[in-house]
């Protein structure tokens, strides 16, 4: 190839690579079969917006590489900012300023990556050697000597013996079958593309050996460093659960370099389905490991399959136990990471102090600032002990609402002086006590931020919540609080952000607030591409962001997540010894029967009593559930001959159930309440109940298992429990308290005055 021949080609070149940034995640090159072995390595290099096709889906592997083609490359990928800026001059009397890699030429001078010849020449279009592949990327990396064994015959005496030794030390290069490794033979771009590949991956790894974030950082694109900030789900895929790494998934990993996945019930199937899905998500990482989270309270809000569900915060609220609650964090963690999650969405720190709210409800621990510090920090440190990542939410505070974040845009209109007292109490101590990464709230806290925007929904003027807020975020719990740890948001699929901001602009608000994790993005692809967008024109400075990724990479080194030497056969092995292992059951059958409690009596201490050969007709809104307690009482009986019936109330259907009481000698009256507003709950049908037992002098208990409420809206109870929960482990302490195997100990954990809220 002549001169002008190669001239032409890096003007070519030179013109192409300036868009190769923004093209290159989507570039595909037709023309690499017959480079297979350096396939990865092109499309690694094109990715990262260093090298680039000719257009037409051609890269041309085998041309030759001139000196300033390589120059480039290492300057677009070592300093690509400086290219932004135009800044640079060179001085070789045969680069002039029309030279298509005149700026690349002036910058790796600038920063000695590469050096002219004595009569102040550089040769831009010689075609680059082995030899100075190996100098020009030993100079651009500073690589020293490593500690593997290589004699290449044909090396020792050359001029280029020292950074031949240095790259191939480090296994960076390799020589032929012969012994050689011919330094003065010439390198087409698909050898250069390996050798970048390889020179970048090997100092991304001994940053990470080293633990060296900062150099990692430094490594790592705009859209790597922004997908570290971002964690949508993957429910579906083309119209399908996702329960396998589809080709969908493959996708978001890579074109949007994400940092993490939360998994949802959708995507679950059995133990090992997503032992297996979580370990392969993993391996479809490279080499920053995925936060792989999800939301596993216990209660209502459970995701682990066949695993120890626990009864939830409120029974944990009513036993009062922190050593319980220790003990329900560590196994949470335990049955989590070994299906290969690090990151629960737990324990909630909201303190329902509203009976009307609408959310939270049960999900908290308690309505008492202190109760829930104390079990809330003693989860904490459960999980932490299993090596598990909590996420507490939902800060600054979602129990006092009425509104559902996920339905609209609550407002907490208390002043600071409250939120002191109350609503931050809980987030003071776990802060205190280290925790590791907090959610925000998509709720409005006028007190602290008043700012208010036009709503893209309808036009009015809303207040900006928690999540895109600065003055909450990081005037309040950065710099007020002290918290140093990881900010996620609340999902951005929720009404309280999607309908309002516009999910594009509220990314960039929320990461300029303090967000270091953006969850469930309603388009991951337009998130991702906004973070790199208002970073490159400068709306989110650099520094913001690489002070989200190092915290977001000192936390999955903290966790382990780096050290993927687990096979999934022994991950699999190990599910059985601890998804719902023994000594779990126990503690799940422990809280739940010291957090049965007391709503009503008629002696001031035991409810009605189930007798020896009573007929017992169980009442519940769900036929569902009222087979559960009968299969329960069935079971739990003893020598007791009891005779059951099942009956469901509702609209319509209460004549049917009363006809059903009038056969009974004792009733068990199931309500559940819970997402929805409580004083509009349907409670006349349950007062309709308990007025004609109670006229006809009959034994009963109102057994409340949600929202342990009924205690302000009903009248005339004589018999009630609180068992928090519908699930098994709760329902089963409840029917033991009936038949007197159990005292009901639990202590209501929630105010249920009649003054805090107004029946309608």
């Amino acid at each position: 190839m002549n001169v002008k021949m190669v001239t032409i080609l890096g003007a070519v070149l030179g013109s192409m690579l300036i868009s190769a940034g923004s093209a290159a995640a989507s570039e595909r090159f037709s023309d690499l079969q017959h480079s297979k072995w350096a396939e990865d390595s092109i499309n690694y290099m094109a990715k990262r917006g260093t090298v680039a096709g000719y257009g037409n889906g051609k890269f041309m592997p085998e041309k030759q590489v001139t000196r300033a083609q390589a120059v480039t490359f290492m300057v677009r990928e070592l300093y690509p900012q400086e290219l932004q800026s135009g800044a640079g001059a060179s001085n070789y009397s045969d680069v002039p300023a029309t030279h298509p890699f005149y700026r690349e030429i002036a910058i790796a001078a600038k920063h000695g990556l590469a050096s002219g010849f004595p009569d102040g020449t550089f040769h831009p279009d010689t075609a680059m050697s082995r030899a100075e592949t190996a100098a020009f990327l030993t100079r651009a990396y500073s690589l020293v000597t490593g500690n593997q064994s290589v004699n290449l015959k044909d090396t020792k005496d050359h001029w280029a013996a020292e950074p031949i030794l240095i790259m191939s030390s480090n296994g960076l290069i390799g020589g032929y079958t012969d012994g050689s490794y011919r330094p003065n033979q010439s390198v087409t771009r698909a050898e250069f593309s390996v050798f970048m590949t390889r020179v970048i991956r090997f100092e991304r790894e001994s940053a990470v050996q080293a633990h060296d974030w900062d150099k990692l950082i430094s490594y790592m694109t705009v859209s790597e460093q922004v997908g570290q900030m971002l964690m949508p789900d993957i429910r579906q895929w083309n119209g399908q659960v996702t329960t396998t790494v589809n080709e969908g998934i493959k996708s978001s990993i890579h074109d949007q370099d994400l940092g993490g996945l939360i998994l949802f019930d959708k995507n679950i199937v059995d133990a090992r389905q997503v032992t297996t899905l979580t370990h392969n998500l993993q391996l479809e990482a490279g080499d920053i490991p995925l936060f792989l989270g999800i939301d596993q309270e216990g209660g209502v809000v459970k995701r682990i399959p066949g695993g120890t569900n626990l009864p939830g915060q409120m029974a944990l609220g009513a036993s009062g136990d922190t050593a319980l609650a220790e003990a329900a964090g560590k196994l949470t963690g335990e049955e989590l990471k070994a299906l290969g999650l690090q990151v629960n969405f737990a324990p909630v720190l909201d303190i329902n102090s509203n009976p009307d709210n609408p959310i939270i409800g049960m999900r908290s621990f308690s309505s008492d600032a202190d109760l829930v510090s104390r079990l809330g920090t003693a989860t904490i440190k459960g999980l932490r002990q299993s090596g598990v990542i909590a996420a507490v939410k939902h800060f600054p505070g979602h129990g006092d609402t009425t509104v559902d974040s996920h339905l609209g845009m609550p407002v907490l209109n208390h002043n600071r002086e409250r939120l002191d007292a109350v609503e931050l109490k809980p987030f003071r101590a776990a802060i205190e006590n280290g925790v590791e990464m907090i959610m925000t709230a998509h709720i409005a806290f006028p007190a602290i931020d008043d700012e208010h925007v036009t709503s893209l929904k309808d036009g009015s003027s809303v207040p900006i919540p928690a999540t895109l807020s600065k003055k909450v975020l990081t005037g309040l719990l950065r710099e007020e609080l002290g918290y140093k740890g990881i900010i996620i948001s609340d999902a951005f699929t929720m009404n309280a952000i999607a309908e309002h901001f516009g999910e594009n602009k509220a990314v960039e608000r929320a990461v300029s607030a303090g967000v270091d994790i953006i969850l469930m993005p309603q388009d991951p692809a337009a998130a991702h591409q906004t973070l790199v967008n208002a970073v490159k024109n400068g709306t989110i400075p650099t520094e913001t962001i690489h002070n989200s990724v190092k915290k977001i990479l000192e936390l999955k080194s903290e966790y382990g997540l780096f050290d993927r030497s687990e096979s999934l056969t022994h991950k699999l092995n190990t599910l059985n010894s601890v998804i719902g292992n023994k000594e779990h059951r126990a503690v799940e059958q422990q809280i739940a029967e010291e957090a049965v409690t007391v709503l009503a009596s008629r002696d001031g201490a035991l409810p009605d009593q189930i007798h020896q050969g009573d007929r017992v007709v169980i009442v519940a809104a769900e036929q569902e559930q009222a087979k559960q307690l009968e299969k329960q009482l069935i079971q739990a009986q003893g020598n007791l001959s009891l005779k059951t019936n099942i009956s469901v109330f509702g609209p319509g259907k209460t004549t049917e159930a009363l006809k059903a009481v009038n056969q009974a000698d004792y009733v068990i009256l199931a309500n559940y309440q819970f997402r929805n507003v409580a004083s509009q709950f349907g409670w006349s049908e349950v007062q309709t109940l308990i007025n004609e037992i109670n006229k006809s002098n009959k034994r009963y208990t109102l057994l409340s298992l949600g929202n342990p409420y009924e205690m302000i809206f009903l009248q005339n109870v004589q018999s009630g429990l609180a068992v928090y929960g519908k699930q098994e482990p709760n329902t089963a302490a409840g029917i033991k308290v009936l038949l007197g195997q159990l005292k009901a100990g639990g202590v209501l954990p929630v105010t249920t005055a009649q003054s805090l809220v107004s029946v309608k």
